[in-house]
């Protein structure tokens, strides 16, 4: 999938648009995706002044925008103006490596569990094979 396609998905948009591509995915298990980190991302004039760093929120961000994208496409979507993905929980976030500018995070999301309509992920964000974040991620969604 592409950014154009990920729009067609998820409601989000720039500045917090989190997801550039999805690189592989498969049915009911997994997804993988990338996020390409510039100098010029709205973040790091504030964090910080004197050595960017990603904050590790949209990290997880991130993952959890990944792992939206896998339920949307399980779930046959073709819009993101017909639901809406949120968090209910987050648990076992651990941050081991800093995200800086020039980065490319790779995302890995694979399904847990999946009761309805939650579900319940397991995200992994890496740069260069250096472990970043990893988190589980509990989510459901909401109609409109």
């Amino acid at each position: 999938m592409d950014i154009h396609e990920i729009k067609n998905f998820l409601p989000h948009r720039y500045p917090f648009l989190l997801v550039d591509r999805v690189i592989e995915y498969e049915q009911g298990k997994s997804l993988s995706a990338i996020k390409n980190v510039t100098a010029n991302e709205p973040f790091f004039p504030g964090h910080f002044p004197h050595r960017p760093v990603m904050p590790g929120v949209l990290i997880v961000e991130s993952i959890a925008q990944a792992c939206a994208l896998l339920a949307s496409r399980d779930l046959g979507e073709e819009s993101s103006d017909k639901r809406v993905y949120y968090f209910t929980g987050i648990d076992k976030a651990r941050f081991k490596h800093p995200v800086e500018p020039g980065d490319t995070i790779d995302i890995h999301v694979q399904v847990l569990r999946r009761i309805r309509n939650m579900w319940k992920c397991a995200g992994k964000a890496t740069v260069d094979s250096n472990i970043c974040c990893t988190a589980e991620l509990m989510f459901t969604y909401k109609d409109l």
